[in-house]
């Protein structure tokens, strides 16, 4: 088996061996999930969405490292919020994220691997609720911007 995966946004690792750490690329990993955290962080304060929240999951979750949720002021911010996410990571070298929803913005769901990105019209994040779900077992953080 191949150490490698035909999806660039799954990392994988080899079998430790001899002389082999089994968390082998561990730091590298956490490294670059926090590099896409900011840019993810920062493409959204750029684009003037409210309220982002960012929950760390590392080590609680095994779907991502951290989710991002935030909030767009119509469906059509909503939608431009995460086709800016989308290139962003792209030309970031990233490679190509998942998105779903995009068509409707009410909710779009962005996967990019260690990091899921949820964008909501307010009304809609209201309804969800989605950070309080998992507050109860993960910390959540207010982003504060300057």
């Amino acid at each position: 088996m191949s150490a490698h995966s035909s999806d660039d946004n799954v990392p994988t690792r080899k079998k430790a061996g001899a002389g082999d750490s089994a968390t082998t690329g561990s730091t590298s990993s956490k490294i670059h999930s926090k590099a896409l955290l900011d840019l993810v962080v920062k493409c959204l304060d750029d684009d003037k969405a409210e309220d982002i929240v960012s929950i760390d999951l590392a080590g609680k979750s095994a779907i991502a490292d951290h989710m991002v949720v935030a909030s767009g002021r119509s469906g059509r911010h909503v939608g431009a919020l995460a086709d800016h996410i989308l290139r962003h990571i792209k030309e970031a070298g990233y490679g190509n994220a998942r998105v779903e929803g995009l068509n409707q913005a009410d909710w779009v769901l962005i996967d990019s691997g260690d990091i899921i990105v949820h964008i909501f019209r307010p009304e809609v994040r209201e309804f969800y609720r989605l950070e309080q779900m998992w507050s109860a077992d993960v910390t959540a953080e207010r982003v504060a911007i300057n």
